[in-house]
């Protein structure tokens, strides 16, 4: 949309988006038929009419057809390639926070073979780019991630320093001078659209539209101003160019994602299926007021032209839109990647600061009653292996949370040993385990 909305706005026809799914070919088998035009619908107070938009131009799968991606990251016509994948789709060792080399994708892209990770496609066109003096190329990073452009180009640059040094050392020299990393902040609630969402759109639409997006009303783009080459007039379509981005990013990390997860889990552990179910229960949303004011808005400093408190308003008020149908097992997937950003930098910071980060605490011990009691089939992350080999045969308060504490991948060690977070894990895990949401309204309400 901010594509099509600055050609529109500056008269130009130059841009076009070539899209590339990764684990699964859906939205490509969708888009391709269709000329890669799709609907968004926005849903909401203050929703648009229906829109469709007609900046993508072609639709790969890339897992299907890794060397094609190559291709068009290599082409001369490419100026800017962008990401919007999963944090586990970095392939991020979590021991290291570098590339995973030891991932078997990630080994076989290295050694070769049509690459099938994210990073491997993007580096092996880049390499292309250098050997055809194809010229400069950005590359931007549009996900959850603080310092999300560094991380992208430290992964990049580790992938060709993992090649043979005759690839890697002229890689690695032309990376230096023709390709940026500038980081951004997107904000828009997208959830997967439903079948009914396609036949509401059809009705209102009168055709069927395969590949329609339903989405929210707001929607917020910042980025870096790093650009190697050419780019798009983002800045005519409503972008906000910024040289402080990581404020941005942290505003977002630690207020909305952070309520989100806290959201989540809270609803998981009382059966609430949607995060708008789970927010109108008047007690949660009194906790999530209470983690934003009391813990995460005294540890992060907001960015010029942010209002705290309307910002942490409108979350909520977000939240709320029954429209977007964000289930909670959705939004609390992929936790183990999730809470160190979302959550623990937040406890951290009080109790450095002599405070006890009881909202974010509540948060974090939700996620361990999530692990400790969905069906090991149901628990979907990354580190599902490592976190039930972890978990004793009797789950309990006083069992559980030390033995999620002992995983160095998530907890460092100077919080596992932290008493008042492992107090606090303790209280609420206890309360959500006993008492259920009778018990975790009165303590929530009690203050």
């Amino acid at each position: 949309m901010f594509t099509e909305d600055a050609m529109l706005a500056d008269g130009s026809s130059d841009w076009g988006i070539v899209g590339v799914t990764q684990r699964s070919d859906t939205v490509a088998r969708q888009l391709a038929p269709q000329d890669g035009l799709f609907t968004v619908a926005e849903r909401g107070s203050g929703a648009a009419p229906l829109r469709v938009v007609s900046s993508i131009v072609e639709a790969i799968s890339g897992k299907d057809h890794p060397e094609t991606v190559v291709d068009r990251i290599a082409a001369a016509t490419t100026h800017v390639v962008t990401l919007t994948i999963t944090e586990k789709g970095y392939r991020i060792d979590p021991h290291t926070g570098s590339l995973n080399t030891g991932d078997p994708q990630v080994r076989g892209d290295l050694a070769g073979h049509p690459p099938q990770t994210a990073i491997g496609q993007l580096t092996r066109g880049i390499q292309a780019r250098s050997r055809t003096g194809a010229g400069f190329l950005t590359v931007v990073s549009c996900d959850n991630l603080p310092g999300n452009g560094e991380l992208t180009e430290n992964l990049v640059r580790a992938f060709a320093a993992a090649l043979p040094g005759e690839e890697a050392e002229p890689l690695l020299a032309w990376l230096d001078g023709n390709v940026t990393f500038p980081s951004t902040m997107v904000d828009r609630m997208v959830p997967a659209t439903t079948g009914a969402d396609l036949d509401a759109i059809e009705r209102e639409l009168g055709l069927r539209d395969e590949a329609a997006v339903v989405a929210e009303p707001f929607m917020q783009w910042v980025i870096e101003d790093n650009f190697a080459g050419d780019r798009p007039a983002w800045e005519k379509a409503g972008a906000l160019f910024s040289n402080d981005v990581a404020a941005w990013e942290a505003a977002k990390l630690r207020l909305l994602n952070a309520s989100h997860s806290l959201l989540a889990y809270l609803g998981l552990a009382t059966g609430m299926e949607t995060i708008s179910d789970t927010v109108e229960e008047s007690s949660f949303r009194t906790a999530c007021q209470l983690m934003l004011t009391e813990n995460a808005l005294p540890t992060i400093s907001l960015p010029d032209g942010l209002d705290g408190a309307i910002y942490c308003d409108r979350i909520l008020e977000r939240f709320a839109n029954p429209a977007l149908g964000h289930t909670t097992a959705k939004v609390g997937s992929d936790g183990s990647q999730k809470i160190g950003l979302r959550l623990l930098s937040t406890v951290r910071a009080n109790l450095d600061a002599g405070r006890e980060p009881r909202w974010a605490a509540l948060a974090v011990a939700g996620w361990m009653h999530h692990v400790a009691t969905a069906p090991a089939q149901e628990l979907n992350d990354p580190l599902v292996a490592e976190l039930l080999a972890v978990l004793p045969a009797e789950r309990s308060a006083v069992t559980v949370v030390p033995a999620l504490l002992s995983m160095r991948s998530i907890f460092d060690e100077e919080l596992a040993a932290n008493a008042t977070f492992t107090r606090l894990l303790t209280h609420w895990y206890r309360i959500i385990e006993t008492h259920g949401l009778n018990g975790l309204r009165k303590e929530i309400n009690n203050g």
